[in-house]
Formats: C-alpha cells, structure tokens, sequence
C-alpha cells in the first residue's frame, strides 16, 4: 500500500470531516497542519463535534507556521545560528532588504545569516523559514525531517495549494521518511501563498499535481480525485456554474438535496440590492474593503471567506468578474479567477451577483 497520497477536494467536500475522521481512527501519533489560523480553529471545531468535544492526546493540531517553528527550525538552529529565535514576523513581500538600489533592492545574500532570515530583534521572516528548516536539515544529515517522522506516525497537510517554494520541498522530504504522509487541497482555492518563492515557481498556481509528477518521479505516492469531488455545501446549479470558471478541473457534482424558494445563480441589478438583502438576507461577498456594501448585513472579503458555508451570497463583482460572466472573458490573473471560485462556492442555495442596472443578457437569470 502506497503511505503518500495528494487529495484534491472540491468546495464543500466535507475534506475537515474526512481528515479529522481519519486522525480520530489512529492510535498512533497524528500531526495535522494547515496554513490558516482560520483552518486551525476550524478543524479544532470539527473535533469537538465528532469526539464529544475532546481532541484526543495523539493527535497534534498547528498551523504550518507554527509547526516548522516548533518542529523545523528550533532543534536544529544551531546549525546556522547560535542566537535564539524569537518569533516569526508576517511578510507579504520578499524580506531581508539590504538597501535600496538605484533600480532594485539590493538583498542580504543567505550566507549573511542574521541579515537574510532575521529581522534584528531576531523574528524569522516567514518567507524564509520553510528554507532555514531546509538549510538546517542539510547541515545536521537530515536530522530535522527524521525527528518530525519520528515524532509522527502520521502527518496530514491541510490548504496544500497554498505551499510554494520550500514548503513543496519539505513535502517532498516528508514523502521519503517512513511516516505515513497525506496531503489535502483544492487547486481552485488559491487565495493565500505562504510566501512568494522563486523556487518551484512555476508550481505556485495551484499546480501541486503537476510537483508531485515532475518532482517527485522516484518517490511512490496516490493522486486521488475521487473521494472529495463531489459538493455537500452547493446545490447542482452553483456547481454547474463553479464549474465554468475552472473547466481544466474535474466537474464537481452536488451531494446536496435541499430545495428552497430561490436556488441557483441569479444577476441582481444595483437599483435591486436593497430589495434583495432585505429579502435573503445573504452574506456579502466583495473583493476589497474598498467596495463599499450594505454595513447592516455581514459581509466578508472573497479570500477570507474561504470554509465559510452560507445559505445565500450576494457577491460584488470587479469588471473582470462580470466581463467574464457576461461575455465569457478569459481571466487574465489566476488569484482573482481563484477567489471567484471561493466566493461563488460559499452558497448552499443561491448567489446573487450584482450588475449595472442597463444589463440585458440571457446568460444568467435577472432577479
């Protein structure tokens, strides 16, 4: 029996149920990690409904951050540094700026080692601590990786389409211990990096498939696109319409029965929004805090909505977003066709999407 496997899900799957069953079936030590404090919390939440608000002692439950702190760069260090770390700090740009050059920065190469990982009161960078556990491993013979498989019997890897760069190499190095190594995502949910590598770069999109089969040739692992693809969240309608915005992927089916008074996709014109949330009272779903809704209702950005379920949305669109759904527009940028994706699938019954009120189009119907 192949121990690695990549598990790819489509939107409202029941993926936490299913890993968290999984974990709740071992005696063994389970790790599991995701990337989000969001889906931490959420999966600690699906242990307390199914284990009678226990989560058992042989299970552990971080963040990626978390963990590679923990388990990646502190028993090692010493490898690289002798200072004590400190924390990690949050970066949304490539860190370690050694001045501002007259076209580009100029950065603290890796063999300056306080400068290129640290910041000076000694937080790791968080775009560069998945390589420091990597440098580190290297240094101590692989060290790093045989004490996390040591520790861990079985390690669960949840939000897997947002590793990039030395995250992916971890995996790989995970997938060659004798641990037994599943990994949990959805290719279309890209809404968050770990960090921005140039490493694998070219895997950052959601390709984690696509590392596994170029990368990963000696290693033996599963693929399996079956058990997650169908939707307990969406009915068939909103599936159908996900569908579209990802056609390259596996279709997902609904799972979900339910019926209402108002289910599907609908255009909802701007001169109708009030009447609309009035009526359904739907999450709102926008872009950025710069799109100005209806503060009475709640409202969510699309990327953190992301294992969100509601009944209804009623999603504000960038021009982008509409000249795809009305003139079938390719998407020039992947994040926002991913958010998109996010949004569209937080409904159960119905989403609304808002429209100028000159729209006259047969491809959606107009509430």
């Amino acid at each position: 029996m192949v121990k690695n496997k990549l598990l790819i899900a489509s939107a409202g799957a029941g993926k936490t149920t299913l890993l968290v069953r999984e974990a709740l079936a071992k005696t063994d030590s389970v790790l599991i990690t995701t990337f989000t404090e969001e889906n931490e919390r959420e999966i600690r939440r699906k242990f307390v409904e199914l284990n009678n608000g226990v989560i058992p002692s042989h299970v552990t439950i971080r963040t990626w951050f978390s963990f590679l702190i923990e388990h990646g760069a502190k028993p090692y260090q010493g490898q690289l540094t002798s200072k004590r770390i400190n924390g990690l700090l949050l970066v949304n740009e490539k860190s370690g700026v050694k001045f501002k050059g007259t076209k580009f920065p100029v950065y603290y190469k890796e063999t300056e080692v306080d400068r290129h990982y640290f910041t000076k009161d000694y937080h790791i960078y968080s775009d560069k601590l998945s390589k420091f556990v990597v440098r580190c491993n290297e240094k101590c013979n692989g060290y790093v990786i045989e004490r996390i498989s040591a520790l861990f019997k079985f390690i669960f890897i949840d939000e897997v389409q947002d590793m990039a760069g030395y995250d992916l190499e971890l995996i790989k190095l995970l997938f060659k211990t004798d641990s037994v190594i599943k990994i949990y995502g959805d290719p279309r949910q890209v809404t968050y990096h770990t960090h921005f590598a140039t490493k694998y770069k070219k895997y950052s999109d959601g390709k984690i498939q696509d590392f596994l089969v170029t990368e990963c040739k000696s290693i033996e692992y599963d693929i399996d696109t079956e058990t997650l693809k169908g939707s307990w969240r969406n009915n068939q309608a909103i599936c159908d319409f996900a569908n579209r915005i990802f056609p390259e992927h596996p279709q997902c089916e609904s799972l979900q029965t339910e019926t209402t008074m108002h289910d599907g996709v609908f255009l909802v014109k701007e001169k109708d929004v009030h009447k609309y949330l009035l009526e359904y009272s739907p999450t709102q779903l926008r872009y950025s805090r710069s799109k100005k809704v209806n503060l009475h209702y709640e409202v969510k950005n699309f990327g953190e909505s992301k294992g969100a379920t509601r009944d209804r949305v009623l999603i504000y669109p960038t021009q982008k977003i509409l000249d795809w759904v009305l003139d079938n527009k390719d998407f020039k940028s992947f994040e926002l066709k991913c958010k998109f994706y996010v949004a569209v699938t937080r409904a159960k019954y119905s989403v609304g999407i808002v429209c100028k009120n000159n729209v006259n189009t047969d491809k959606l119907p107009i509430y």
